[in-house]
């Protein structure tokens, strides 16, 4: 037992080292005249000036970077353990998170491009502007509400299993195909796990670091602690209280000002 957590250990704190300089930089592009880029309003800017998408999406790496990387460290460093053993160790885990984050990287521009589209048809609907305020509830009372759902814990349970995970795709035949294809399944069920808290940074604040840090905590306990299975309930049912009572407090500020 030794052995192999000394072995992991210079992975382990790698990644560590990473994320921390992922959230180094979210914190320095906060201050930055960029930091536009890192609210889900940036693609208001991105259609006027299409040259600026790589900033966009460098943006949403960081964040992924810094955010969900080290809620799947037990698998990775899993991984490690297994094919360290091989030359072609080290590549075969670069291969495993370039997979993962490619599936996040996938859901951020899908979201980013159905938030700017939503935007678009608020702006042309009289109806939808004067309603625009319930999205941010409606976010909320559905992040609690899948927090219910079988799927949520199907895809909970596969992430909270590492050593079955691994076990049940890879072989070692066509390792870098199954190292691949290994991060990006993964980062599909973590994605399915996950994809309703990351949704609710449109709710209650894109790009304001200190949501992005509580939201990546919740995450991570949720997939990695002995207990963390156990808040997701009473997670689900603080959001959707949350809603209720911020539809309930705007609608009486609105009823009041008008």
């Amino acid at each position: 037992m030794w052995i192999k957590t000394n072995t992991r250990r210079p992975l382990t704190m790698t990644l560590i080292a990473l994320s921390v300089l992922a959230w180094l930089a979210l914190w320095l592009w906060g201050q930055s005249p960029y930091s536009r880029f890192l609210s889900h309003h940036s693609l208001d800017v991105v259609s006027e000036d299409s040259s600026l998408i790589s900033v966009f999406i460098l943006g949403w790496a960081v964040m992924t970077v810094a955010m969900m990387l080290p809620t799947s460290l037990p698998l990775i460093a899993l991984f490690h353990t297994m094919t360290r053993g091989r030359r072609d160790g080290v590549w075969l885990v670069a291969l495993l998170v370039a997979g993962y984050v490619g599936v996040w990287l996938a859901f951020g521009g899908t979201v980013y491009l159905g938030d700017w589209v939503l935007h678009q048809l608020v702006e042309q609907s009289r109806w939808l502007t004067d309603r625009a305020w319930m999205i941010s509830g409606l976010v909320l009372i559905a992040a609690g509400v899948y927090q219910f759902t079988p799927l949520k814990y199907h895809c909970l349970d596969k992430c909270r299993s590492p050593m079955t995970f691994i076990a049940e795709r890879w072989h070692g035949q066509k390792a870098v195909r199954e190292a691949l294809l290994l991060g990006a399944h993964h980062g599909l069920f973590c994605l399915g796990c996950c994809w309703s808290l990351m949704l609710l940074m449109f709710a209650i604040g894109a790009g304001s670091l200190g949501w992005m840090l509580v939201l990546g905590a919740v995450m991570a306990v949720e997939k990695n602690m002995p207990w963390g299975r156990r808040i997701s309930k009473p997670l689900g049912v603080a959001l959707v209280v949350w809603g209720a009572v911020y539809f309930l407090l705007t609608a009486v500020t609105l009823r009041v000002v008008h």
